[in-house]
């Protein structure tokens, strides 16, 4: 569905290109945090008690989910796991150095 004419997407692109890289990369993750806290709520609505590393799983699902078939699906999830302490480098320790 587009229900914006050309002329209000050429301004809004405008306005956008307007603003430096920084704003812009600021602005992404500013939406994809505000898109996580949602998807984390709708899962947490539908299921209290879930864990945190099925939430993590339900998290690539709604995410990811439709980008990979069935069988790549199972072999990532069976390697989502929780990480192993939190911290800004947590993340990265499954993989190589």
């Amino acid at each position: 569905m587009n229900d914006t004419s050309a002329l209000m997407m050429s301004k809004y692109y405008q306005l956008i290109m307007a603003k430096s890289k920084e704003e812009r990369l600021r602005m992404g993750c500013s939406m994809y945090d505000t898109a996580k806290k949602i998807v984390r709520s709708a899962i947490l609505n539908q299921n209290p008690k879930i864990t945190p590393g099925r939430m993590k799983k339900e998290m690539f699902l709604r995410f990811y989910g439709s980008e990979f078939s069935a069988t790549e699906q199972e072999k990532i999830l069976k390697h989502i796991q929780l990480p192993r302490s939190s911290g800004p480098d947590s993340m990265y320790r499954n993989f190589p150095p």
